[in-house]
């Protein structure tokens, strides 16, 4: 049955640093959040709180309404940062092991080994030692350790550090592929472009705080507006001149304009088809990279 994770009001300070400050969201059933925030924001510490490596001060994390406690826990697949492998035992004993340790049968610890390695495309691996492969295979290994007991909710910290092109999309699909059972599924990730196009909703947090929280689309649309003007015979200056507007930038021969409250955009294209023609005028939002620049520095 599929649950919602909610993390309520959750702090954690260690001595006079205030590692987490009243964090609150929910993941939802089949979604997939992306949780970004430069290092030391506290993304790491609510995961391990939610996994109960570290106790909060305050707050509570629960898996569809229930208190996450040991049995709980027993049903989250957990990918961390430091990678939690066992580098001199073979990679299909190990996985069997670990899925054994979350109570399936020997049988089924075997079959699920078999179908996890083979959709992540390890499974000529199965005898080799995890400190013998790859920086991308034993990731493979680790994100195959998360999934091999079928978990209710996956919580992946930065699972794509480090991984070429080919590694991110086998990943990218099972992500997506297991948030489509209905698991809730939350990674952080300083790969905001892919965050962007993968993630349902994301959340930004900054100096242990929730600092935005929405889909993507919902996000890029909040500040001021913004338009993409490529006039290439447009003098340079032109748009200056123009009440309640700013230029912000120059993108590939586009003029990035900031308009305030009240201004007129009829206006700007005016001025712009004064200066010759037009070849695009349309709104221009800001990319996911741009917004956590913005967010963070507020």
């Amino acid at each position: 049955m599929s649950q919602i994770l909610t993390i309520d009001r959750i702090s954690k300070r260690y001595g006079d640093v205030v590692a987490l400050d009243d964090m609150s969201f929910d993941v939802n059933p089949g979604e997939l959040f992306g949780f970004v925030g430069s290092n030391g924001a506290g993304k790491t510490t609510t995961m391990r709180i939610v996994l109960g490596v570290l106790a909060a001060d305050s707050g509570e994390a629960r898996l569809g309404g229930k208190v996450i406690d040991l049995d709980v826990r027993r049903t989250i697949g957990y990918m961390p940062e430091e990678r939690g492998l066992y580098p001199k035992m073979k990679v299909g004993q190990q996985l069997a092991y670990l899925a054994e340790l979350h109570g399936l049968s020997r049988t089924e610890a075997r079959d699920a080994v078999a179908t996890w390695t083979e959709r992540l495309g390890i499974s000529e691996r199965l005898g080799d030692t995890v400190d013998s492969l790859s920086l991308g295979n034993q990731q493979r290994v680790q994100l195959a350790a998360a999934l091999v007991h079928d978990p209710a909710v996956l919580v992946l910290d930065e699972p794509f550090s480090g991984l070429d092109p080919v590694a991110v999309d086998v990943m990218s699909d099972v992500l997506v592929e297991k948030a489509r059972t209905g698991v809730p599924v939350i990674f952080s990730s300083h790969q905001l472009d892919l965050v962007q196009r993968l993630c349902d909703r994301v959340g930004i947090i900054a100096k242990g705080r929730m600092r935005a929280l929405g889909t993507v689309d919902e996000l890029r649309s909040e500040g001021p507006s913004r338009l993409r003007v490529v006039a290439p015979g447009a003098p340079d200056g032109w748009a200056e001149r123009i009440g309640g507007v700013r230029v912000v930038g120059h993108d590939s021969g586009a003029t990035i304009l900031e308009l305030d409250a009240g201004a007129d955009d009829q206006e700007v294209l005016q001025a712009a088809l004064n200066t010759g023609p037009v070849h695009e005028f349309s709104a221009a939002r800001p990319s996911l990279t741009e917004l956590f620049r913005e967010v963070v520095a507020g």
